[in-house]
């Protein structure tokens, strides 16, 4: 059954790719998704790729399933494809989006490792949900690198994505704010090691006193220095500007700010904080397949109906007789997203008022659970029967994936290396070093003195 078309997907080929921002995000292939992914990211990832002003682009993070699930990886490649199968069951579109597998896209592991670089351990270590981890979760060695890495790879996949001149959006629930935050301070870092520069006119005689400022104000030159290299000061100012951060660092500078520049190598993402309804599980708990307690979006009726006649209620409701509070059921959470406006009313007050019990509120939120479930079902029953065709779209969306991260990737190793600025040097005509050397500065508590 195909999706109705959004009326702003129409407009979305007149909008310049260039004024466009880039969505990514992406889940772990861990089998078939259920109600709680679908409210709690597929619902929002349809809306995004159907407005204009977005390019998105959503993965299947199968690098991600071996930091924790290494020891077996005999279910990871039937897994994506449930994912995948699910993704466009649920409405998202290969014309409108781009959906790819990570292991498919090999640029990502090269930015991994060059970001895990200019990563300081530390930062690992403090991230809060590692350390949940180690202490709650039983069954699995999580003590290796890869799980330790987790952040630095999920900011390699976001940033893969993003351009200097567009905005890089993660849709995001408060929860999660955190793993953006970190990956944007690895990008800081590595930008400044790879983005900033210091002019070579700092270092001649004329602005022998601009230099003199500026040392003085760089803590980790000492007085005593006695470098005889413009590259060590170099050094120390990238490294002063690592540690309080460049728009700090031009502050402090003040006027002689203009001796430094800093370009974004990589795109800071940005935070799109998404509403999420509330989805308990059947039992009340957050819906998880750890629990055993969701609804899968190719859950059949007598499945549905089954689990949720065993759904828990208001516990104040020993009795049919006895009043309830919906707001605190599972159930009347689930009335929310799947029954009409007069349906709500009657569960609520019927509720409250004991006027029905907890068999009549489930089987009325059963159907109308069955009846939104249906078209999704049912798209995904005809993408069942032609699995192939679920691999072409991913290997199609792959390999334009693949597109944008090896121009990502271009940019990244020439500002890492400098290999085209060197065979350019190397190829062209043959000149004096422009290494610049240092004396002395003079007068009291002289520091050195740089010139070309």
């Amino acid at each position: 059954m195909p999706l109705p078309e959004d009326p702003r997907a129409t407009a979305a080929a007149s909008v310049p790719a260039s004024r466009k921002k880039r969505v990514l995000s992406g889940m772990r292939p861990t089998g078939r998704l259920h109600i709680g992914h679908y409210f709690g990211a597929l619902r929002n990832w349809v809306k995004l790729q159907n407005d204009p002003q977005y390019e998105c682009f959503f993965f299947i993070a199968d690098w991600h399933a071996l930091t924790s699930d290494y020891a077996d990886t005999s279910g990871t490649a039937q897994n994506a494809i449930e994912i995948t199968t699910d993704y466009l069951a649920s409405g998202l579109d290969p014309q409108k989006s781009t959906i790819f597998l990570q292991s498919l896209v090999p640029e990502h592991a090269e930015l991994y490792l060059l970001l895990s670089m200019v990563t300081p351990l530390s930062w690992l270590e403090r991230v809060p949900t590692y350390k949940e981890a180690l202490e709650n979760v039983k069954g699995k060695d999580l003590r290796t690198y890869g799980f330790l890495g987790y952040p630095v790879l999920q900011t390699s996949d976001i940033v893969m994505y993003g351009e200097p001149s567009q905005e890089l959006l993660v849709p995001v629930g408060e929860d999660q704010k955190s793993h953006v935050e970190l990956s944007r301070e690895i990008v800081r870092r590595f930008n400044v090691f790879y983005g900033f520069e210091t002019k070579d006119e700092l270092f001649q005689s004329h602005n022998e006193a601009a230099l003199r400022r500026i040392v003085a104000r760089v803590s980790s030159l000492s007085d005593d220095a006695h470098e005889e290299f413009a590259p060590v000061f170099r050094q120390s100012f990238k490294n002063f500007s690592d540690e309080i951060g460049f728009v700090n660092f031009q502050k402090k500078m003040g006027d002689d700010a203009r001796f430094f520049s800093y370009a974004e190598r990589l795109r800071e993402p940005e935070v799109m904080l998404t509403e999420t309804p509330r989805i308990p599980g059947t039992d009340g708990r957050k819906m998880s397949k750890s629990y055993n307690n969701f609804i899968l979006l190719s859950e059949s009726d007598d499945s549905i109906d089954a689990k949720t006649k065993a759904m828990v209620t208001d516990p104040a409701r020993k009795r049919r007789t006895d009043p309830g509070n919906p707001d605190v059921c599972p159930v009347y959470d689930w009335h929310k997203l799947f029954s009409p406006p007069d349906i709500l009313t009657w569960s609520a007050q019927g509720c409250r008022t004991a006027a029905i019990g907890c068999i009549e509120c489930k089987k009325a939120m059963s159907d109308n659970l069955i009846r939104w479930i249906a078209p999704i079902r049912e798209r995904r029953r005809d993408y069942e029967k032609n699995p192939g065709r679920v691999l072409e779209l991913l290997d199609e969306g792959s390999k334009r994936a693949q597109n944008v991260s090896r121009e990502t990737m271009s940019r990244v190793r020439e500002a890492v290396f400098g290999w085209q600025k060197k065979r350019t040097e190397v190829a062209g005509p043959a000149s004096e070093s422009s290494t610049p050397r240092a004396e002395g500065l003079k007068g009291p508590g002289a520091r050195p003195r740089v010139r070309t």
